[in-house]
């Protein structure tokens, strides 16, 4: 089966750096508290957040670039509330995945498995953006009326990282707006970018899509 090396590994979803980027923290340490300070009209924010929320399920294709370069594709889902699956593909003994609590990095080939819960940082703008959202997140001006840019971070922990989300007007989409990509930066300024394309919206998706069968029971089993 074809690997992830472990440069590709540290770029999923900007998981870099012990997957600070999105403001993951490992379980057991403390959550995040500080909301950002509002720095762009609450209208604009609301209307992104109103998109965000208005989407039940979506399954795009998604390319995923790392500072130097280098690319991974695959297929992502989501399905409301909280769950998301980044598949690499039939060939990939890598997965990412999400039940709505935890955020799971699954590696078939070492018999290995993270986890880091979801539950009050930032990447939880893409699960439950009204809280998440407004809580931590500005709009960017970006010159272009067509075009919002929300930045997602807690200013009193840097070393957790950032996220910008990147939306265009599209009536077809939920809410009138339709997420194009995302860009993830670490403290250790690891930069990745997620662009989504051929995106579909209120497909009906299983719950059984965000399970996974876990390596380290089969790894157990006496040989």
């Amino acid at each position: 089966m074809k690997h992830l090396n472990i440069s590709a590994r540290a770029m999923i979803l900007g998981l870099g750096a012990g997957a600070l980027a999105l403001g993951l923290a490992p379980v057991g340490t403390s959550s995040l508290t500080a909301p950002l300070a509002a720095q762009s009209s609450a209208s604009e924010l609301d209307r992104v957040v109103g998109a965000l929320r208005s989407i039940s399920t979506m399954r795009a294709d998604f390319t995923q670039t790392d500072r130097q370069g280098t690319a991974l594709r695959g297929t992502m889902t989501l399905k409301r509330p909280g769950k998301i699956r980044f598949d690499y593909g039939k060939d990939a003994d890598f997965l990412v995945i999400s039940n709505g609590k935890s955020l799971y990095m699954v590696d078939y080939e070492v018999a290995q498995v993270q986890r880091w819960p979801i539950k009050n940082s930032p990447l939880g703008a893409l699960f439950d953006p009204e809280r998440d959202v407004k809580k931590f997140g500005k709009l960017v001006p970006t010159g272009n009326p067509d075009v919002f840019s929300v930045e997602v971070r807690d200013p009193n922990k840097p070393e957790f990282g950032m996220i910008n989300l990147i939306f265009v007007r599209n009536a077809a989409a939920p809410g009138g707006l339709q997420l194009t990509h995302w860009v993830a930066l670490d403290a250790q300024n690891n930069r990745t970018r997620v662009q989504l394309s051929n995106q579909r919206y209120g497909l009906a998706v299983a719950d059984s899509t965000f399970t996974f069968r876990d390596p380290r029971r089969t790894a157990r089993r006496p040989g």
